[in-house]
């Protein structure tokens, strides 16, 4: 079982900028992929960004360009760092886990964009 803590979420204003944190409670070996979802109030939940075991990134259409992911290996922990944030950003982020047998969640992030 893989546990998943996010952290950095919070209230900033549209033009601004956050960084969440997923922090791993294993190490990266066989993860297949890590990413970030998010889910607005009456809305199905999107993928944000993903990155797979040998170091891609994927984005959604409507952030590419804004966020990026990252991860550091050695504090198994996923970051994305969101630039150029708009109200239309503001949802619940959660981290995911990939890996044999392994598909878990984090408890989520709430990110509001509002002036």
């Amino acid at each position: 079982q893989v546990h998943l803590v996010e952290s950095g979420g919070g209230l900033v204003q549209p033009g601004g900028s956050l960084r969440l944190s997923c922090a791993v409670s294993r190490s990266f070996f066989d993860i297949n992929a890590m990413g970030w979802y998010r889910q607005a109030p009456g809305k199905e939940r999107e993928m944000v960004a993903l990155i797979t075991r040998n170091g891609n990134t994927h984005y959604g259409n409507l952030v590419e360009g804004r966020f990026t992911i990252s991860r550091d290996l050695a504090k198994s922990t996923v970051y994305l760092e969101m630039n150029r944030l708009e109200p239309e950003d503001t949802a619940i982020y959660y981290c995911n886990v990939r890996a044999p047998n392994v598909d878990s969640w984090g408890q989520g992030t709430q990110v509001t964009v509002s002036s």
